[in-house]
């Protein structure tokens, strides 16, 4: 009621307890699949590279994200010019939150509208964080964000177990049915709106290539077509 009086900046609380300006931030972290804005205009990036041992996948207004993204690369770089070692990705997470929940507390100034998804390998192993607009961050084994996002964190939840002894491309395929299943019935999974990035104990960071995403897209339909199969037959066992 009357939240137009209460949303003109970042520092001003509604009578609830709530901060509006913040909140539509945390609306804007919506994307669950890379999109054209229309059929003449190409995809939008959604994957950075932040350093060769820490990548970010991107849910909100692409500009924010580049500025942060700057941020962190900057960062890394004085990590490593003055220490000659690679920074921990819990310090850049935390570095990040800061930046963020700085934007809340100035009138002047709105809450970055983007959500980062940060994975990197670093002394302590494989890392994955969630960077929040509001400042919250928090560290997953297995995490889904964005728009539609609740049917992916559903299948993670079913199968992270298995994560730590499974093999690169079983978990290109998890990853890639938890991005199937957050989409709509009437959307395809194409090579070319699908965007994947890996890094780990000796691989820098890196995205795959037309090619090895198309086999990601083909090996995920035949397991589908398989799982089809399966059920066929226990249906109808003669």
């Amino acid at each position: 009621m009357y939240r137009n009086l209460y949303d003109t900046d970042c520092i001003t609380w509604s009578p609830q307890g709530r901060v509006f300006q913040v909140e539509y931030a945390k609306q804007a972290v919506l994307c669950s699949l890379k999109k054209s804005p229309s059929k003449l205009a190409g995809y939008q990036q959604k994957l950075f590279c932040i350093d060769d041992h820490i990548g970010v996948a991107i849910s909100g207004i692409t500009a924010d994200a580049k500025v942060l993204c700057e941020i962190m690369r900057n960062a890394c770089l004085q990590h490593k010019f003055t220490y000659d070692t690679e920074k921990p990705a819990a310090r850049l997470a935390l570095l990040v939150a800061d930046k963020c929940q700085n934007n809340t507390q100035r009138s002047g100034k709105r809450p970055y509208g983007v959500g980062l998804l940060m994975a990197a390998c670093d002394a302590s192993g494989p890392r994955l964080f969630e960077n929040c607009p509001s400042g919250n961050y928090s560290e997953y084994n297995a995490i889904a964000f964005g728009a539609r996002s609740q049917a992916s964190k559903t299948y993670l939840e079913r199968h992270f177990q298995t994560f730590p002894s499974a093999t690169l491309d079983d978990l290109l395929l998890h990853a890639a049915k938890a991005l199937k299943a957050s989409m709509a019935a009437d959307t395809e999974l194409t090579a070319e709106c699908l965007c994947v990035g890996i890094v780990g104990r000796g691989q820098p960071w890196r995205e795959l290539n037309h090619e090895e995403l198309q086999t990601l897209v083909d090996r995920l339909a035949s397991s589908e077509a398989g799982g089809e199969s399966a059920e066929m037959v226990v249906d109808n066992p003669e």
